[in-house]
């Protein structure tokens, strides 16, 4: 038996799964919010932390992509998150005609402050779950993420 044969179990994934998003989001909010960052800062910085831990090169454009931002709003948004000493620009030493944006410690620490403690929670109760079930819940959450990503018109999803 499928979660499709049981639409009532289906929904009730979805609303737990939209619940969740809706907690992470005002937990966001409330680190950005203590620390003078727009939400738009925050989905950055985020964006910049994990092209590093991919090993994708983050120029401005690509990051602008990442947020759906033009040039302009791209521009003012890394010269704010610059001035507030968040990230570094600096030339790309294949392409010294491109810029390379890193996240800087500083900010690194300051993340890690505040979200650690619910990133320790997080972990903690993943040792809840076995194998199987993680890989399950892993394939869900793809699964979920392709799912979004298709109407937002796969230009969430492909993060």
């Amino acid at each position: 038996m499928s979660a499709t044969d049981d639409p009532g179990a289906a929904l009730q994934l979805v609303h737990e799964l939209r619940r969740l998003t809706v907690e992470l989001d005002r937990f966001g909010a409330a680190f950005a919010s203590r620390n003078g960052l727009h939400a738009t800062d925050l989905r950055a910085l985020i964006a910049l932390l994990d092209a590093d831990r991919a090993g994708i090169a983050a120029t401005p454009g690509w990051l602008g992509g990442q947020l759906g931002l033009g040039s302009a709003a791209t521009t003012a948004l890394l010269d704010r998150l610059e001035r507030a000493g968040h990230i570094g620009r600096t030339p790309d030493p294949g392409d010294r005609r491109r810029v390379l944006l890193r996240v800087q410690e500083q900010a690194k620490y300051l993340g890690w402050s505040f979200f650690g403690p619910l990133i320790g929670r997080m972990i903690a109760s993943v040792g809840e779950f076995d194998e199987a079930e993680l890989a399950a819940v892993t394939r869900f959450l793809g699964a979920m993420n392709e799912a979004v990503g298709s109407a937002a018109g796969g230009t969430e999803g492909s993060r």
